[in-house]
């Protein structure tokens, strides 16, 4: 008899926000590997088509999980299609920086507390529930290694990264005890094309490249951390 790994989701049900992004797209790759049914949400669902077209055990929703209105209707197709909802990976999020705070305009501060913490929010807010009655769920979110301590010219950004940590370590204490995991991972800086542009003369191998905080996500969402509740793993690389 075939014994399955604990890191095996062939029967399970993974949706994804901000899928579309580099981490996304790696993060994606990972849990079909692993034998997931995926559920991939983000505002650019163009890209998600382009790669996996009309691949099996794959549903592909155009979201923008800002909008409680979109993360609901969201999980209600996801629910439909599947029937549940095992494992919810939050990377919708995104980084800016440049000005002191008190430069900074009202709009990039509620951009970044949009984009970090409401889309968190609100999928937890549709998704959580469903989990609860069934007993069973894994979260995983994205903090950053920057968010535990402030961070000159980048305070709207730490600011929201923080309130995610803080968000995930609520959630675990409020639905641990209902079979729910919900942990999270801080990266450094991750290798992607954009952070390179941006940062042309960086020692790259230092990074954390997308593949490898991939396989941390995966195992925060198996079987192997179901006793990690409320955690924030660090993933810095070599920086």
């Amino acid at each position: 008899m075939k014994v399955r790994s604990m890191q095996d989701f062939t029967d399970k049900v993974v949706l994804i926000g901000g899928a579309a992004g580099n981490l996304g797209k790696s993060v994606s790759a990972a849990f079909r590997k692993a034998g997931a049914f995926l559920a991939l949400t983000d505002i650019h669902a163009g890209l998600l088509s382009e790669i996996y077209g009309d691949a099996g055990r794959v549903r592909i929703i155009e979201s923008d999980l800002a909008m409680p209105d979109d993360a609901v209707h969201m999980i209600e197709q996801v629910l439909q299609a599947y029937g549940k909802i095992d494992v919810f990976i939050s990377l919708t999020g995104g980084f800016s920086m440049g000005y002191p705070l008190h430069e900074s305009s009202p709009e990039s501060w509620e951009f970044m507390m949009k984009l970090n913490v409401a889309t968190l929010f609100n999928v937890c807010h549709a998704v959580v529930p469903h989990m609860r009655d069934r007993g069973f769920g894994k979260i995983v979110t994205v903090g950053a290694r920057a968010a535990l301590s402030g961070r000159a010219l980048m305070g709207a950004y730490t600011a929201s990264k923080a309130a995610v940590i803080r968000m995930t370590e609520a959630l675990s204490e409020e639905n641990k005890r209902y079979g729910i995991n919900v942990n999270c991972v801080l990266p450094s800086i991750i290798d992607t094309p954009q952070n390179r542009r941006d940062m042309p003369d960086a020692d790259f191998s230092t990074w954390v490249s997308p593949d490898s905080l991939a396989d941390v996500i995966l195992f925060l969402a198996s079987q192997n951390a179901r006793s990690l509740h409320g955690a924030s793993v660090p993933v810095y690389g070599l920086c």
